[in-house]
């Protein structure tokens, strides 16, 4: 887990453009009031954003990740994911550069029937 958690570290340090362009949009609960995190330890993976409380989390890809055996680890990484209950959508980095509200409308689509799903925590006894 140390390990994990010191390459996120890197990696935050390390934000490509689209990164840094959807962070200003997900970041200080700019979006449907949820709490994003980037960088997000997810052992073994590490996920490009989470909302760790509807388990959403998004990923954003570049070229490269149309390619055979980049593609097929996607996959697998995907469905280790959503085994342990998470959402994952992805973009291309072009998608946040050049058309950001579509990306954050189906993120927030996304989150609408996530947070629908998430039971409400037991009011307080008196």
């Amino acid at each position: 887990m140390d390990k994990a958690i010191e390459y996120a570290r890197a990696l935050r340090k390390q934000m490509t453009d689209a990164e840094r362009r959807l962070c200003y949009y997900l970041r200080g609960h700019r979006l449907q009031g949820l709490k994003f995190r980037r960088q997000h330890p997810v052992p073994p993976y590490i996920a490009d954003f989470c909302a760790e409380k509807i388990l959403l989390i998004v990923e954003l890809d570049g070229g490269g990740h149309n390619e055979g055996a980049t593609r097929r680890y996607d996959e697998k990484r995907t469905a280790y994911l959503q085994a342990r209950g998470y959402t994952v959508v992805r973009f291309w980095n072009t998608d946040v550069m050049q058309n950001i509200e579509v990306v954050l409308g189906e993120i927030v689509r996304v989150a609408t029937i996530l947070c629908t799903k998430t039971p409400s925590p037991p009011a307080p006894l008196p």
